[in-house]
């Protein structure tokens, strides 16, 4: 197949992201806009606000990559764009702009999985690490342990039964009176605080299983606060308790994941995969059993349209089925052991 050069669309959530990526050059350009700012006075996304500023930001952002690029709209050969899992309305905004603009240029339009995407963003990497292998997704919406073969073969060895890893740092951000996006903000102040001071639980640490369950953590921390005056002190060491309480349970998973199946390398993807400690955690756990894990570049954890361009170029060179625009569909709820 001669290379082609795949436009990346992702709207899932509360990024706006285009790229576009050539199978024999790599990544060309990509561009991303935050709605954090938008979103931070009300504390969390608000769904049609997110939607709206999706429809906001696509054609410049779309200019900004092709003159990146230094490329043209008849220099693109296909569309990938995120068709699920997401918000609704999110999804439809960069779904329908895609599937029209492929249609308008005459080109295939291919329906991405946003998780996909995210479970393949290490390999952009120079340094990309080799199928088979295991990969912790760790974001927001989703904590998930995936055995994968190859592009399109995963196997779901285990997932959170409540709050994801994301999720619950964002909520008990809140708890501490930190603003949004919460994560970040509670890795910060964890930073200088005391783990150990404040006693809470590891959940599901020896349940013999791969499951995760955060939701009784993010309890405890607020049994902790209501418990006493918490100071400045108090909320750090707090905060820090709580970092060390997650990435503990999603690192000792991680490496029984990877000795149950026999394998070395270890792929982590999602927002959280950022947060240092938790990269910390991986890497020593690793390297005791020999093993090595690979990241995504830091700009390329949160979402973004390259992952996205990627993901839909792998699946043209496995010569997926692509349509010529036309009816779509997007898919809020997608498990990824479900891909077709």
């Amino acid at each position: 197949m001669p290379p082609v050069k795949v436009l990346g669309i992702e709207s899932s959530c509360d990024e706006t992201g285009v790229a576009l990526y050539d199978t024999e050059r790599g990544l060309l350009g990509h561009a991303v806009h935050t709605q954090v700012a938008m979103h931070e006075v009300y504390g969390g996304v608000v769904p049609e606000l997110a939607s709206r500023d999706h429809i906001r930001r696509m054609i410049p952002l779309l200019e900004r990559v092709l003159a990146e690029s230094k490329c043209a709209r008849r220099d693109i050969d296909a569309i990938a764009y995120t068709a699920g899992p997401g918000l609704a309305g999110a999804l439809l905004v960069g779904a329908s702009f895609a599937e029209a603009l492929a249609l308008a240029l005459g080109v295939p339009a291919l329906p991405v999985h946003h998780l996909e995407g995210h479970l393949l963003s290490p390999l952009l990497g120079d340094d990309a690490p080799a199928f088979p292998f295991i990969a912790l997704l760790v974001s927001g919406g989703h904590t998930q342990l995936m055995r994968v073969t190859r592009v399109g073969d995963y196997e779901l060895l285990g997932e959170s039964q409540d709050d994801a890893a994301g999720e619950a740092f964002d909520k008990t951000a809140k708890l501490l009176g930190l603003g949004y996006p919460g994560g970040p903000a509670l890795a910060q102040l964890a930073a200088s605080g005391r783990p150990g001071r404040f006693k809470l639980p590891r959940p599901m640490l020896k349940s013999g299983d791969l499951s995760f369950s955060f939701s009784g953590l993010k309890t405890a921390v607020l049994t902790a606060a209501r418990a006493r005056e918490l100071t400045d002190v108090d909320r750090a060491d707090l905060a820090a308790e709580f970092q060390e309480a997650v990435t503990e349970v999603l690192a000792v998973k991680a490496v029984a994941a990877c000795r149950r199946h026999r394998l070395s390398v270890l792929v982590v993807a999602g927002g959280v995969g950022a947060n240092r400690r938790l990269r910390e955690r991986l890497d020593e756990a690793m390297a005791k059993i020999g093993g090595r894990v690979f990241y995504p570049a830091l700009e390329l954890c949160t979402d973004n349209g390259a992952m996205i361009a990627f993901c839909g170029a792998q699946r043209l060179l496995q010569g997926a089925a692509a349509d010529r625009g036309g009816a779509f569909a997007v898919r809020p709820r997608w498990p990824l052991d479900q891909l077709a």
